[in-house]
């Protein structure tokens, strides 16, 4: 942001400067140049009146003497021919007295009395020079034709150096406009920057160090303040929350623990007739509790911030499938790995488990007897977006692409879903894989099914969570709500 308004600065007293200087640089340019060439044509025409005099009065041996004069301190070269055009002076000698140049445009002009200005190459200037032809003539008659060649390096030199000079006056403006705009920006900025790393701090969990309110604009101080509280204000509420998580779980089992324990305690004293209904009562108990034990994990899942570390998917993948085939085995399921060794990825401590574990509690549920269940780690992606995946693939009924979209939505359950499912376990598996800096989506598998996809990072970055690992009451908490 300093940057952009210094540069916002610079660039409107640039645009200042140039409609400023560049008018006056152009204008004094015009001047010159209109002075230069009106004083030439001028004094050309004086020293044709005055050579005119003297070829009337037959004196041309004055001629040299006044063409010297002439020329001494202007470094002009001036040319002096009588009424036929023939040379009667030359203050550089280069042309021989008697040198017939009346066929030269510009001195046949002059000899039919007509005054000529040009600017061309002079070799005696040794450089361009602007020329002034004119004719030394009484009434209509022309007795002599003058000719000087001004060089036009002095005033171009001149011209240069004024456009210097504004140029100079322009870079120490933008230099002084800089030191001030820096300051300016930096006073103006100062309590942005604090914000920043505040909403950083804030970000992380906790708000060590408020935004100072007694610097930079007004505005900013009293934003800074309405930050700072709204700041204490949401610390207060996430403590607040953080507590429910830790002690509601405690709270709430224990009442639950005893409507189960009543209910069951009622079956020898009911009519056989209504021992379904009371199982039935039994199962939303549990399934309550579940729901309960689901909300908590979740709460402390967005409440805490915790530091990925390297994980081998490998060995956890070998791990769950050993543990899970004796379960599936008494469905009739099989539970088969394939696939390359992924290697070491990006995962909260604990998380990964609890994720195979709730999609294979997912797979398990709806595979049919004789089937398998695949767990396959791949590595996708180039060199510059490296993937880790873990596909979870059953043989069940699978879901519609609908279904798949709202599959991670709290609550959601399918519609020929069994009964005590909670609608928690696949946004506990987002939450646990997103708090890694994976995602998980779901996919038609091929040949029918489902397929549960796990991208995780591989373990070559740098984990972007907060340092803070989980407490293992909390690792206890994150299992399948299925």
């Amino acid at each position: 942001m300093t940057r952009r308004l210094l540069l916002s600065y610079l660039s409107l007293t640039m645009l200042v400067l140039l409609g400023l200087e560049v008018p006056l640089g152009y204008f004094y340019a015009r001047g010159e140049i209109s002075r230069f060439t009106g004083d030439g044509r001028h004094s050309a025409e004086l020293l044709a009146q005055a050579l005119e005099v003297r070829v009337e009065q037959r004196a041309a041996s004055d001629i040299p003497e006044l063409v010297a004069d002439f020329i001494d301190g202007n470094g002009s070269h001036v040319i002096v021919v009588d009424d036929r055009g023939k040379v009667l002076a030359d203050s550089d000698k280069a042309t021989a007295v008697g040198t017939d140049l009346s066929a030269e445009p510009d001195i046949a002009a002059a000899l039919r009395d007509r005054s000529l200005s040009t600017t061309r190459e002079d070799r005696v200037v040794q450089g361009d020079a602007f020329t002034v032809t004119v004719p030394g003539s009484s009434g209509s008659v022309v007795r002599c034709v003058v000719r000087v060649s001004y060089p036009v390096a002095p005033v171009t030199a001149k011209i240069h150096g004024i456009w210097m000079t504004l140029g100079l006056i322009g870079l120490g403006v933008l230099v002084a406009v800089a030191a001030i705009a820096f300051a300016l920006a930096h006073w103006v900025t100062g309590p942005v920057r604090a914000l920043e790393r505040a909403t950083a701090e804030l970000a992380d969990g906790s708000l060590k160090a408020p935004p100072t309110t007694s610097q930079g604009p007004p505005e900013l101080r009293r934003l800074a303040d309405t930050f700072t509280r709204t700041a204490a204000r949401l610390q207060h509420l996430l403590q607040a929350q953080r507590a429910f998580a830790s002690e509601a779980s405690h709270q709430l089992k224990t009442p639950l623990t005893a409507l189960r324990l009543r209910l069951e305690n009622f079956e020898p004293y009911l009519d056989p007739r209504v021992h379904d209904s009371l199982d039935e009562a039994v199962g939303e108990v549990e399934r309550l509790g579940r729901m309960v034990h689901g909300l908590l994990a979740l709460a402390r899942l967005e409440n805490s911030a915790t530091a990925p570390e390297a994980t081998d998917l490998d060995a956890v993948v070998a791990d769950r499938a050993g543990t899970w085939t004796a379960f599936a085995a008494e469905h009739y399921v099989d539970i088969v790995v394939t696939g390359d060794p992924a290697g070491q990825v990006w995962a909260v401590p604990g998380a990964l488990e609890q994720v195979i574990d709730n999609l294979l509690s997912n797979a398990l549920r709806v595979a049919p007897p004789g089937t398998t269940i695949t767990l396959a780690p791949r590595r996708s992606g180039d060199q510059r977006s490296d993937t880790v995946e873990l596909h979870v693939i059953d043989q069940g009924p699978g879901m519609t692409e609908s279904e798949r979209e709202r599959a991670f939505d709290r609550f959601w359950r399918a519609a020929d879903s069994y009964h005590e499912g909670t609608g928690l376990g696949l946004p506990i598996v987002r939450q646990l894989t997103r708090a890694g800096g994976g995602d998980v989506v779901l996919e038609a598998a091929p040949g029918g099914g489902l397929d549960a996809v796990v991208r995780l990072r591989p373990a070559g970055g740098q984990p972007t969570a907060a340092p803070r690992r989980p407490r293992p009451a909390e690792q206890e908490e994150w299992v399948s709500v299925f």
